[in-house]
């Protein structure tokens, strides 16, 4: 059985994965950038079948608060949110309680103001450490890829 302090961190990583639900659900830029941590970089996958690294892109470099914000404001202007479905599959939190991952199934549909739609859908694995206090930011994020085949 896990220990008091491992059951919290749990509780913990759950509760900032929910919250960046909810900043994209209501399109809280701020909700989202400040669970970032601040050495954060973030490669994607150009499509969810891209598994092997080498075909990732690093579109926008260390994580800058203003870029990144711009970045959402942008993206917010062209796109609504029809769906918003994340469910957590697993939390593993290290020994030392320092670290932690959540492995997250997305299935999140935005749509152009044109008609566009742009279909995030698949599996992340979101990396968490701790600052301060104990307090937990996203340090790294596989894009969202498909796994599907693999089971």
């Amino acid at each position: 059985m896990p220990n008091t302090q491992t059951m919290d961190a749990r509780k913990e990583v759950t509760e900032i994965v929910n919250r960046e639900t909810r900043a994209f659900d209501t399109q809280d830029i701020d909700l989202f950038l400040n669970i970032v941590h601040p050495d954060m970089v973030w490669p994607w996958p150009p499509n969810a079948n891209a598994h092997d690294p080498i075909e990732w892109v690093l579109p926008w470099g260390k994580f800058n608060y203003q870029r990144w914000y711009k970045y959402f404001e942008k993206f917010f202007e062209k796109y609504n949110l029809v769906h918003n479905s994340r469910t957590i599959e697993n939390i593993v939190i290290s020994s030392e309680e320092d670290g932690a991952f959540a492995v997250v199934d997305v299935d999140t549909l935005w749509e152009s103001r044109t008609g566009d739609e742009l279909h995030w859908v698949g599996r992340t694995c979101k990396i968490y450490t701790t600052v301060r206090m104990k307090q937990w930011k996203l340090i790294a994020q596989v894009g969202i890829l498909d796994y599907s085949s693999f089971k």
